[in-house]
Formats: structure tokens, sequence, C-alpha cells
């Protein structure tokens, strides 16, 4: 004689599928929000380092060519004082050098030389660890 056993398939249940489902979606709503701010923080601090780069680029720039604080800064020559060239926003901004006595601007809003790395010298903020404390002469 043969018991018959109630076989039940293999497999999951709509309820369970739907609790997994439930959870993954709880992390990604954790996840995400994280995931662009630290994108979006990574990117302002690779442009400040891109703006501190471009005015030690000046600096040197201007002190090899003899230029004064108030001669016009030439992109293309202080291009050529930056390793790999002019330097990309990775923001999606574009770079203004100014003058010598102005520190280098970025368009992104956040996208400064603050006063917290910046030292004020005679003819205007230079970034700390990088350019002259002394005066560019004529």
């Amino acid at each position: 004689m043969k018991i018959a056993r109630n076989h039940r398939n293999a497999g999951f249940t709509l309820v369970e599928i739907m609790i997994v489902i439930a959870i993954i979606g709880l992390l990604a709503a954790i996840a995400v929000p994280n995931f662009v701010k630290a994108r979006t923080k990574s990117q302002k601090t690779v442009c400040i380092k891109n703006l501190q780069m471009i005015d030690g680029a000046k600096e040197t720039w201007a002190l090899e060519a003899k230029r004064g604080v108030t001669d016009p800064v030439v992109n293309v020559e202080v291009n050529n004082y930056i390793k790999g060239g002019a330097p990309i926003c990775p923001g999606g901004g574009t770079y203004a050098y100014n003058d010598l006595s102005t520190a280098p601007t970025c368009t992104v809003a956040g996208h400064t030389l603050s006063p917290e790395n910046t030292t004020v010298r005679a003819g205007g903020p230079i970034p700390l660890g990088g350019g002259s404390a002394v005066p560019i002469g004529n």
C-alpha cells in the first residue's frame, strides 16, 4: 500500500519575494542619496585642487615670463606649466584664470578658493602650499 504524501512545490511564496524586494528598496533609498552627496563633494574637492594648481601655474609663469601684477594672463602659456595641460572641472564648469592679483574661479557655484585655503599677500590671495609670498615686480 502506498501512502500519499502532500508534496509542496519547492520555491518562494509571493509574500517572501515581496519582503525581499521591500528590503532591497529600503537599502537603495538609503544608499543613493549618500552616493550623490559623496560624488558632489569629491567633484568640489577636485575642482578646488585644480584652482590651486592654476594659481600656482600663473605665479610660476609670471616669474619666468617677468610679468607684472597688472599684465594680462595668457591662458595657453599658463597651461604649459600644468602637468597634462588645462584642467577640466569635474562638475562641468569652466575656469577663468583672471589676472595675477585675483584667484582663478570656476563657473559652478561653490567651487571657489575660500578664505580657509588661501592666504592674503600683496597683490591678492594665493592658495596655501603654492605660489610666492613676494609680490611680482615689473
